[in-house]
């Protein structure tokens, strides 16, 4: 329920006593930690809403539990799916405070905290800032691209109770 930066103190604290400063895996950790609440609040929603006679059905129809998940449930969970992993990939590619503060070598930096780097005191190197800036759009617009129908279903999804 708290923004990142609102602990980004104890964030910094705990990356550093488990050793996962100027990690990936820190950063994986810390994403996945902010993001999971959001996708099990939009996944619930969203499978709460399959009706449970379609998974009997499916049990009857001699598929196990793991096969009506699969064949059954999840293909008509994808727009939440879908909805989730949206949300999920916008925020940890967006993320920039968290990623200056978890990372400190210019190897280990992710690509929103490179941008700044392009225009300081000493220069302005705007050739590089607005191609950088480019290359940081194109995954974003790539994925909407790929998910788009998607997407519009699981965000109207729950709207209507009927």
């Amino acid at each position: 329920m708290f923004a990142p930066t609102a602990l980004l103190v104890g964030i910094y604290r705990e990356m550093v006593s488990l050793d996962l400063t100027d990690t990936a895996e820190g950063l994986i950790l810390v994403n996945a930690a902010f993001n999971l609440p959001i996708c099990v609040w939009i996944l619930n929603a969203y499978f709460a809403s399959i009706p449970r006679e379609l998974k009997e059905a499916a049990w009857l129809d001699g598929t196990g539990r793991l096969g009506s998940l699969t064949r059954v449930v999840l293909p008509l969970a994808m727009p939440g799916v879908v909805t989730a992993l949206v949300c999920t990939f916008i925020s940890a590619w967006n993320e920039y405070v968290v990623a200056l503060t978890v990372t400190s070598s210019g190897d280990r930096m992710t690509l929103t905290e490179a941008i700044p780097g392009f225009v300081t005191s000493a220069h302005e190197q705007w050739q590089y800032l607005f191609a950088t800036s480019l290359v940081a759009i194109v995954p974003v617009v790539v994925l909407f691209v790929f998910v788009e129908r998607h997407l519009v279903a699981g965000l109207t999804a729950g709207g209507v109770r009927g």
